[in-house]
Parts: structure tokens; sequence; C-alpha cells
């Protein structure tokens, strides 16, 4: 009797394991699916034996063939690499942030990092004349990196000690000062000026490897870090005395999903530019799929965060052919109005 009613509960517990891991399956599906129309569309369509031959047939002296080579190689594999990357770094940090945070609207530009990245390449082009992606991709990280530092250093300062109420107040003032900060910086060159006029669009495309190796060697160690955080932001959502009660290091556990959030969102933004509310989208429909364990959630968000910005991708290089949209914009499209949507029904519960 004893036996029954305790091995009662297993195969509830194995069945939500199975499920969720039959939700991880799907979505790597949908995102290998997203994949291959990605390297398919564009302003020239591609079948898949074309797209087959562009990714594995030898060099051919057909000028057709050749282009289309071309065409994938060097266009849509690294676009699609690195919104895959991209995505799942911006899911991943979006998670982490309102697992730290506890904050359910909070958004990786909360530490700052968009908007460090912003005042570094504008500061960069301005003083040093550069223009390639590759010379100030590395600017933009150190300006993310910095930023992250400075708002969690802040927060730190006085009886705050990084709680989520100071870190978010942190967050939005160094937001708004280097905003402020780079608005200046462009108005008074005007290279600095287009350049940033780009940029900030969000935009995954005009991007080589040169640049996706290195990002995503960031993007892999923010990774490790925030799967080493998965544990310890569970008992932190219990509250910072029930935490520390079972024995979480606050400070120290705060400090590594500090580190990984900066590292997954300094690297997807210097990249590609700020995008919007992806992190935000994607830990929501995350949480709603897996329920608040973190050891899901954050798994969940990255596959999520990478199928998100991909299909957006694809949906604005098909919206206004033969030009496009950038996938930050039609990311932006989508996270507004969902936005909107968390921030009524929030008011809607309390009411």
């Amino acid at each position: 009797m004893s036996t029954t009613a305790v091995e009662r509960p297993a195969p509830t517990v194995m069945g939500a394991r199975r499920r969720r891991m039959a939700g991880l399956s799907a979505l790597v599906a949908v995102l290998v699916v997203a994949a291959a129309v990605s390297l398919a569309v564009g302003a020239r369509a591609l079948s898949p034996a074309e797209v087959w031959h562009g990714l594995f047939a030898e060099p051919e002296s057909d000028q057709r063939l050749t282009e289309i080579r071309l065409i994938v190689e060097t266009v849509r594999v690294p676009r699609t690499v690195l919104a895959i990357v991209a995505g799942i770094a911006l899911g991943v940090g979006g998670a982490l942030i309102q697992g730290y945070t506890r904050n359910p609207i909070a958004d990786t530009g909360l530490l700052g990092v968009n908007a460090g990245a912003s005042f570094a390449v504008v500061t960069a082009i301005a003083v040093f004349g550069l223009s390639d992606p590759f010379q100030y991709v590395w600017f933009a990280f150190l300006g993310a990196a910095v930023a992250g530092v400075v708002v969690f250093g802040v927060a730190s300062i006085g009886r705050g000690t990084g709680n989520p109420l100071t870190l978010a107040l942190a967050g939005q003032g160094i937001t708004v000062f280097l905003a402020a900060m780079t608005t200046a910086v462009a108005l008074s060159d005007q290279a600095s000026l287009n350049a940033l006029r780009f940029w900030n669009s969000g935009s995954v495309a005009g991007v080589g490897f040169d640049v996706i190796w290195p990002v995503t060697g960031f993007v892999a160690l923010g990774l490790v870090l925030a799967a080493v955080t998965l544990p310890a932001i569970n008992l932190l959502n219990l509250g910072d005395d029930v935490a520390r009660g079972l024995g979480v290091n606050i400070a120290r556990s705060r400090i590594i999903g500090i580190v990984a959030i900066t590292l997954l969102a300094g690297a997807a933004t210097a990249a590609c530019g700020p995008i919007a509310f992806l992190g935000l989208m994607v830990a929501h429909i995350a949480r709603y799929l897996t329920g608040p364990d973190y050891r899901w959630l954050v798994p969940y968000a990255g596959l999520l965060g990478a199928v998100v910005l991909l299909v957006c991708d694809i949906v604005g290089r098909l919206v206004v052919r033969p030009g496009e949209l950038d996938a930050g914009v039609v990311v932006a499209l989508l996270g507004a109005p969902f936005f909107a949507a968390l921030v009524w029904r929030g008011k809607f519960k309390k009411a």
C-alpha cells in the first residue's frame, strides 16, 4: 500500500519529462526546416536541388551553377548560421535576465548591453574611422561587456547589493545615459550616423564567418556559464532568504549569471545590432510550454529564439521582394504588441 503510494507520482514525472523532451525534439526539427527554407529563400529563389548543389557540389565551369554556389556559400549560409547563433544567445539571455531579476518583462537590454554596444560602435567609427564590420564588432562587444559590468557594479553599491530592483534601475539609468551619448557622437559625425542607422536596425545579413566564428565562441562560453547557474536560478526565484538557507551563494551566482548574460547578449548584439523583444517573447513562450523550471525553460528559450529570429529573417526577405526588411524590424513588429499584451494582462490580473 505504502509502496504504491510512493511510486504513484513517478509516471506523472516521467510523463512530463517525456513531453518536454518531445518538445525539444520538435523545436530542433522546426529549426532544421527553417534553416533549409532560409537557404532557399531570397531575392533569387533556389530549388532544393540547387541548394544541395551550392552546399556540396564541386566547383564547375557552368556560370549559372557557379553563381548558385556563391549565393549559397557567401550569402545564405552565413546569415542562416548567424540567425541561429544570435537567436540562441538572445533567447537564453532573455530567460536568464528574467530569472535573475524576477521581472517578467525584463529583456537583455535591461543590463545596458545594447546601449553600450551602440555607443562603442559610433565612437570607434568617429574616432578611428572604422568601416569594416569585422573591425567595429569588437568595439561593440567591448562596449556591451563594459556596460554590463558597470550596471552590475552600480546596482551593488549600498544596501541594494545587486537585488532585482536596483539592477533594473541601474540598467535603465545607464541605458538612457549611453543612448544620449550615442546620439551626440552620431550627430557630430556623418559616417557614424550612417553606420548607426544601418547597425541599429538589427540584421543578420552582410556578416561573414570572420565575424561569426569569434562570436560563436563567446556565445558557447556564455551557454556553459548559463548551464552552471540553472539550479541556482530555480532557488533564487524562491526568494533570497530561502535560497541562502538552501546553501546558494547569492553573490557568486548573480556574478556568474551577469557574466553569462553579458557574453550572450553582447556577442549577439555586436554581430547583428540590437534586436529588441526577442528574449522577452521566447522566454514567456518557453515558460508557458515548460513551467517555471529553468533547467527546461532555458533550453526551450534558446531553441525558440533561433527559430523566431530565423523565421523573421525569412519573412523580411519575402514581404518586400526584391528588397528586404531587416530581421530586427520584423521581430519588433511582433514583439511590440506582445509586450503590450503582457503589460495589459498584468494590469488586468491586478485589477
